[in-house]
């Protein structure tokens, strides 16, 4: 019988999830089901146990419940807990195992996949939200120049900020406070892509070669990337990337086996190109 395995969300219909999981059992031969499941704004603890005994093994978590599967977890990954939201789940017995690999995914996309070096690299992180909060510490591990934290709000960007300063030291501010720095990495973490708006950047915030990666993706340029464009950002990566990435993290922590993630990704691109 194949293991069952699955995707929550609310809303979860859109989910890329099953089919990057199932494309990664087939190229690895690991029998498993992987199914969407939407799951009630107020139900989830319900839907993880009817989930559990129906035989699931593990499952990913999306919006809005990643906070909600971080305190449901009996144990938490090191990475989890600094994040403090869960994007994997892995049920062994009584334990709910919380994990999360959103910083491991982004990480990964930009060095591996984009052969981006972030030693010794200026980064601007953008956002002081969720999506912000779970990769700041795989960013600092692998040892930029700098980071620096901005939005809207700063005092929320500099809570961010002291949060992670037995790492590393970590500047803040909102958006004004980037004036007169240049950046060789700019990370979009907020959800202006999503409401279409552009952000306040200074003119000068992409330095020569600068990358800039929108955490969000879409069947054409994010606003945000097309921001860049504009303002003089040589390299421009959506977060297509990222989301193969973190679902090969959990993968492996599931299977114990790392599926190759290039044909998966480049499949994905190709069939939303127009």
């Amino acid at each position: 019988m194949s293991d069952l395995y699955c995707v929550f969300g609310n809303p979860i219909a859109h989910s890329k999830s099953p089919a990057i999981h199932a494309a990664f059992a087939a190229t690895s031969g690991q029998d498993l089901i992987y199914e969407a499941r939407l799951a009630a704004v107020d139900g989830f603890p319900q839907a993880i146990s009817e989930f559990i005994a129906a035989g699931g093994k593990g499952a990913n978590v999306t919006v809005p419940f990643k906070e909600e599967a971080f305190r449901l977890a009996t144990r938490l990954s090191a990475r989890a807990a600094r994040a403090g939201a869960v994007n994997t789940l892995a049920f062994n017995g009584d334990e709910i195992v919380g994990d999360n690999t959103d910083g491991a995914g982004l990480v990964r996309d930009i060095t591996h996949n984009l052969g981006f070096s972030l030693a010794g690299k200026r980064v601007l992180l953008l956002g002081a939200g969720g999506a912000s909060r779970g990769v700041i510490a795989p960013l600092l591990a692998e040892k930029p120049a700098s980071l620096f934290i901005a939005n809207r709000s700063a005092d929320k960007a500099v809570f961010l900020a002291e949060a992670f300063s037995d790492i590393a030291t970590v500047d803040a501010g909102n958006f004004a406070k980037t004036a007169g720095k240049s950046f060789d990495l700019l990370i979009n973490a907020t959800s202006a892509s999503l409401s279409g708006e552009n952000l306040p950047l200074p003119p000068g915030v992409f330095a020569s070669g600068s990358l800039a990666y929108d955490m969000m993706y879409g069947k054409g340029e994010t606003p945000f990337l097309a921001q860049a464009r504009e303002q003089g950002a040589a390299r421009r990566a959506d977060g297509l990337g990222m989301l193969v990435e973190q679902a090969a993290e959990a993968f492996f922590i599931w299977r114990g086996v790392r599926p190759d993630t290039m044909p998966v990704l480049a499949e994905l691109r190709a069939k939303r190109a127009p």
